[in-house]
């Protein structure tokens, strides 16, 4: 194995839409006297091995912010359905930013970040680097973790159902696998279920091909991008974290999110 399989090239791409469905401006609401973003950026400039940390986004108030604070911008079309949609459309920048060129698309990890998790812990990000390399630069990477009782039945958490190998089979909002003959609160006793953190990495020949992908059913019935690649028969290989890194989606998170950055 070569050393440049050993390391590869990457970059962590932050798709960033202002005006979000259910909390509109949030990636700007202030958590301990700085905007959720810029939160999610200084995170991850921590993670090692990271070229570079790119912001995307159709919004130059958002983009001026973010050069302001020191990290580069690409600007990209307002109408993009999700946010590997986004980053596929400037995934040649992203590429050169990890520092290659086109002929390195293959050998380029592009990590897809969220700009709605202002607790990211950065090692979750040098994971899935290692995994990258560890796996001969599988198409897409997806941290799991172990869900617990509470959260099992809850539409807000994403639940991932695995092959033995760690490969995903399918996401969805219902818990996965249903136990027959079981009452639901007791599932949690018979199985390990998995949430996902909606962390992705991409191999950025993978990304560059979202667009030609078909829309899915299964993407528009559950509104979660990842199950176009299910239904397009490209595997997402599952590596396991202890926890969730909290996504902001309500104003209950938002405020969940400024009580937890208060007490670092």
């Amino acid at each position: 194995m070569t050393d440049r399989m050993l390391v590869p090239r990457v970059v962590v791409a932050v798709p960033a839409r202002l005006e979000s469905a259910r909390l509109p401006g949030k990636l700007l609401a202030d958590i301990a006297g700085k905007p959720m973003l810029q939160h999610v950026l200084q995170r991850c400039r921590l993670a090692r091995g990271v070229a570079a940390v790119v912001v995307c986004t159709d919004s130059e108030q958002v983009g001026e912010l973010v050069q302001d604070w020191g990290f580069p911008v690409l600007m990209t079309s307002p109408h993009c359905s999700s946010g590997s949609e986004r980053l596929a459309t400037v995934v040649a920048e992203l590429v050169a930013a990890a520092g290659g060129v086109v002929s390195d698309v293959d050998e380029t990890l592009v990590i897809n970040v969220q700009g709605d998790q202002p607790l990211l812990d950065p090692a979750i990000i040098e994971a899935m680097a290692a995994h990258f390399a560890l796996l001969q630069r599988p198409p897409v990477l997806t941290p799991v973790y172990p869900l617990t009782a509470d959260k099992l039945h809850d539409p807000n958490v994403v639940k991932v159902q695995r092959a033995r190998d760690g490969r995903a089979i399918t996401f969805s909002r219902s818990a996965l696998p249903h136990l027959r003959g079981v009452p639901p609160e007791q599932w949690a006793h018979h199985t390990t279920y998995w949430g996902h953190v909606g962390l992705y990495g991409y191999r950025a020949d993978v990304l560059a091909g979202w667009p030609a992908l078909p829309i899915s059913p299964l993407e528009d019935l559950e509104k979660l991008e990842q199950l176009r690649l299910i239904d397009a028969g490209i595997p997402l290989l599952t590596y396991e974290v202890d926890q969730d890194c909290l996504s902001v989606d309500t104003p209950e998170q938002l405020e969940q999110a400024r009580a937890l950055a208060l007490a670092e």
